[in-house]
């Protein structure tokens, strides 16, 4: 039962395995073992991010393709749903209004980016989606009628999924559930459902024709695969589910602006993830996000609690100043890159490999 839910793609190794119980179940007891909006906001950005990062995955990982455009589809899915709310007032049927043209929008977009853009190479493709991106973010932001400019939109969502709604009356385990933390467990089953859904794609005969073409798509092309129609829709498959992760966000924050999903700041963590994570795996996309966003939250609190410790210590203590959390998160990010060149999955599976023969 559990290989046909992980379409027969298993950890492969005790530590990997280990570590996703402990994600799943800390995710899923996040409400009741950390207490605080801190910790349930730190908690559905992991869950948002598991889903845009795995989505780009399926491009970068399985396919060969670089592209920088992948925040906009993430914007396109977090300005439908803000847009539709907005204008329709807070109601399912504005949620699904939004969501369903936003998915259509990315589509389209897709699509021709996809059918134009892959005829060329390399560096030229990440190039263009990277105009691409950067002409939409400013469009973005000058149709301030529509999409509130750079102030952003404020909406509401329906009354199961607003903070007001407290559908018991007394506590469940110490804490009394009402729409947000209702909002939680839809993105952690959404989440989910959307991660199966990729391990689906990916172990898939469509999967293993993105990872040949990723490997050399001369050879790809040349036993019969039109590798133009399968990058395409590798493209717009990414688009999509990079779509529902910015429907996700923009449920969960009840707001959305340029800066909020289409910042070029969110491809770069992307980025980062993937690489930690490992590329070429949906496992590296859910370690390499909850590492990534746990250390951007609360790295600066360990820091103070550092700087508290050696206070009396003129040099040590502007190090470990607060103010300095982005520098040694990127230390530690070229520790990660160096002791795991293949990232934290793609290490862990290449030495449950090599114990093999030895057990």
């Amino acid at each position: 039962m559990l290989q046909r839910l992980l379409s027969h793609d298993l950890p492969r190794s005790r530590w990997l395995a280990l570590a996703l119980i402990v994600i799943l179940a800390g995710l899923f007891l996040t409400p009741f073992i950390f207490p605080g909006s801190k910790s349930l906001n730190v908690a559905a950005k992991i869950l948002i991010f598991m889903v845009l990062v795995a989505s780009y995955d399926l491009l970068l990982g399985y396919t060969g393709i670089v592209s920088f455009a992948h925040t906009m589809f993430f914007g396109i899915g977090a300005y439908g749903v803000a847009i539709a709310s907005s204008r329709m007032g807070a109601g399912w049927d504005a949620l699904a209004v939004g969501i369903v043209c936003a998915l259509a929008l990315s589509l389209v977009l897709s699509f021709v980016i996809g059918l134009f853009s892959l005829r060329v190479k390399a560096i030229f493709y990440a190039m263009i989606t990277l105009a691409v991106a950067s002409a939409f973010q400013t469009l973005a932001s000058q149709l301030s009628e529509i999409t509130g400019g750079e102030d952003g939109l404020t909406f509401r969502m329906p009354e199961w999924l607003s903070p007001s709604f407290e559908p018991f009356e007394n506590e469940f385990f110490g804490v009394l559930i009402d729409g947000r933390i209702i909002s939680y467990y839809g993105l952690f089953l959404l989440t989910l459902l959307l991660l199966g859904l990729m391990l689906r794609i990916v172990n898939s005969p469509f999967g293993r024709v993105l990872q040949a073409i990723r490997e050399n798509d001369f050879r790809a092309e040349a036993i019969g695969y039109r590798t133009v129609v399968y990058r395409t829709l590798s493209n717009v498959l990414s688009a999509l589910f990079a779509t529902l992760a910015g429907a996700m966000l923009a449920v969960w924050l009840r707001y959305n602006g340029p800066d909020t999903s289409l910042s070029f700041e969110i491809m770069l963590d992307i980025l980062l993830i993937v690489v930690i994570g490992g590329m070429g795996t949906i496992y590296g996309a859910v370690v390499g996000a909850v590492l990534f966003v746990l250390a951007q939250n609360y790295l600066q609190d360990l820091m103070r609690l550092g700087e508290g410790a050696v206070g009396g210590i003129p040099v040590v203590s502007e190090l470990v100043s607060p103010d300095r959390w982005l520098l040694w998160l990127g230390v530690l990010f070229v520790l990660c890159v160096y002791h795991f060149p293949s990232g934290i999955v793609g290490r862990l599976r290449q030495r449950a490999l090599q114990q093999a023969p030895r057990t």
